[in-house]
């Protein structure tokens, strides 16, 4: 198994024997878990509430069928592995490795996803203040180099995957990661705020012009929940 499982799976099993939230190393996102199955979390805006800069389709494909299948993956190879386990078939358990890391990464970093939205009107857009503003300023320069940054870092993201605003919670300080697929964030890192580069993420509105995606969303990133997360992490 990859490192990445050994530290998501203990988590993930855990939380679930105590039909707990999910905040594994991986990730912050709260993650539900109801009778020990994995659930998809509802959203605190309507679909449509961060339009012109995503449209309602996407956010409602997004989230009802993109994510759902996240999640019962994630429960279909939790339920195999533990199968598995049982019969002492560690072989089988291994071979089913790759799909809880796809499906587990995938709901974590989506619920985390909708957390780091809100509508212009609410919370959405603008600049961060306080303390993470400053570190921003610190470690990127400033707020529109950091913009800048990650954008360079989405565009160059090879087929599908994630831009992450992350802490390194050994030295405090601020940096960019890009992954791949759904692969999580997770060791020293804390992730704060994720942008997803997936095409089922903006193609209906915005084809392939994915850039154009990547400067609209900066007008619906919910700052409160970032700084939060910094502040925790």
């Amino acid at each position: 198994m990859s490192s990445t499982l050994l530290r998501t799976v203990p988590a993930l099993r855990g939380a679930l024997r105590a039909g707990a939230v999910v905040k594994p190393a991986a990730a912050l996102a709260s993650t539900s878990f109801v009778r020990g199955k994995a659930t998809l979390p509802d959203l605190s805006y309507d679909y449509g509430a961060l339009e012109p800069h995503i449209s309602g389709k996407i956010m409602e494909l997004h989230h009802k069928k993109h994510h759902q299948t996240y999640v019962s993956g994630l429960n279909s190879a939790l339920e195999a592995i533990a199968e598995a386990e049982s019969k002492g078939d560690f072989t089988k358990a291994a071979s089913v490795a790759p799909l809880l890391n796809f499906h587990g990464g995938g709901h974590l970093n989506h619920s985390l996803f909708w957390e780091n939205l809100a509508p212009a009107s609410r919370d959405g857009g603008g600049e961060p203040d306080g303390a993470l503003k400053k570190a921003i300023t610190e470690d990127f320069g400033s707020f529109e180099s950091f913009t800048k940054q990650m954008n360079t870092a989405l565009a160059g993201i090879q087929g599908s995957g994630w831009a992450w605003l992350v802490k390194d919670k050994t030295s405090g300080t601020l940096g960019l990661v890009t992954r791949a697929n759904q692969d999580p964030v997770a060791g020293s890192l804390a992730p704060l705020l994720g942008i997803d580069a997936w095409e089922h993420a903006y193609y209906l509105q915005y084809e392939n012009r994915k850039a154009e995606y990547f400067q609209a969303i900066w007008n619906v990133i919910n700052w409160k929940t970032v700084a939060s997360r910094f502040e925790k992490a």
